[in-house]
């Protein structure tokens, strides 16, 4: 609260004007027919005021239409003329805070892909061979390997018709997900229902050997997740828990060709720790050759960009505009610019502080070396 804590400015900005993406003629909603640029393998963020037209251009415009290319969307896209840069793009991916699932059968192992090469593992092990195991019978959703009381959910749904439904543990596994022959496998003393007990953090060091799953669940523990169960059931996660569950997905893959990710203000609740870590997987992503597009409000998040694009200046009718478009420290030049006007006391502290030289060092900054012209008539207050 007291502003002490701060993420620091990148130590380079990523843009390259040989490779972007093109919008042009943008009329969705309240888009005065503009044009923008979006460069790829960069963190560019979009602002302005609620109502400037950010989702219009982004979600209503850009992601529908490479929805549409990419998978065959064939819903209504938001009025434009021509967007182009899309040839090399693969993928498409819309990172939010929407639940990974809704019941308890989809957690953290199951999202992430973490749980198959446990369970080649387990399968593995002498008394599985002996008994004959193959690998699903460690899947909950198995028919011989699950409870057969609450089918491998470990807990029964009790409808309250007028109230909220109600998870009840199972009486017959006490939560455990298994039957009691597929719980006589053990790896260094633990089941499958105790792995999945575990917190990310101790599967971790239980795993430290077994270099595919551990690569999987470092990544969780990267993002910030290390204290969760690695079975915790989604229902239960908080929405930026999702997010980040969802970003951890991202990591663990292998790079298959480029891919567009698009958030919509990802930051919404989260603690400027959990922003801190946000930033730290999102860089590790464009590092990769991701291109990252997010809507975003967070001061925080909006002066670790490679680019911004400020839509306005103000919302409704008064907005749809391209204000400014560049790196943080030109749009905070920007006199009509709301974003530049909110970005330069945040900026210019970590800037003339004496923290120039650690954390914009980089040839590829512009930095205004000088206040703005407008910033020169406003009192101490505004």
């Amino acid at each position: 609260m007291s502003h002490e804590q701060r993420i620091p400015i990148p130590h380079r900005r990523l843009p390259n004007p040989a490779r972007q993406i093109t919008i042009s003629n943008a009329k969705a909603n309240n888009l005065k027919d503009i044009s923008v640029d979006i460069p790829k393998g960069c963190l560019t963020v979009v602002t302005g005021v609620s109502g400037s037209g950010k989702s219009s251009l982004i979600i209503d415009v850009l992601q529908k239409a490479v929805a549409k290319k990419l998978s065959g969307y064939v819903g209504e896209i938001g009025e434009h003329k021509t967007i182009k840069g899309l040839e090399q793009l693969k993928y498409l991916r819309i990172i939010d805070q929407e639940p990974i699932g809704r019941t308890p059968r989809s957690n953290p192992s199951t999202y992430t892909g973490a749980l198959s090469p446990i369970r080649d593992l387990f399968s593995q092990l002498p008394t599985a061979k002996q008994r004959g195991f193959a690998p699903r019978r460690f899947s909950f959703n198995s028919v011989e390997g699950r409870c057969g009381a609450c089918d491998g959910q470990g807990y029964h749904l009790i409808e309250m018709h007028f109230l909220s439904d109600v998870w009840v543990t199972c009486d017959q596994c006490q939560g455990k997900r298994y039957n009691r022959e597929t719980l006589s496998v053990e790896y260094k003393g633990h089941t499958i229902a105790d792995v999945l007990n575990l917190e990310i953090e101790q599967a971790c060091q239980l795993f430290a050997a077994q270099h595919k799953i551990l690569r999987i669940l470092q990544t969780l523990r990267d993002v910030g997740l290390g204290y969760m169960k690695l079975g915790q059931a989604g229902n239960t996660l908080s929405g930026g828990e999702a997010q980040r569950l969802k970003l951890s997905a991202e990591l663990s893959r292998r790079s298959k060709g480029e891919t567009l990710y698009i958030l919509d203000e990802p930051t919404t609740g989260l603690h400027i720790d959990d922003v801190r870590r946000l930033l730290e997987v999102l860089h590790r992503i464009v590092d990769d050759g991701g291109t990252m597009v997010i809507i975003e409000h967070n001061l925080e998040v909006i002066k670790s960009a490679d680019w911004i694009i400020d839509l306005g200046p103000e919302g409704g009718i008064h907005g749809g505009e391209v204000v400014v478009t560049g790196t943080p420290e030109q749009v905070m030049a920007c006199e009509a610019s709301h974003t530049g006007r909110a970005l330069w006391p945040v900026l210019s502290n970590q800037i003339f502080e004496g923290k120039r030289s650690k954390t914009s060092s980089s040839k590829n900054l512009v930095i205004p070396m000088k206040q703005p012209s407008w910033k020169s008539g406003l009192t101490a207050d505004q």
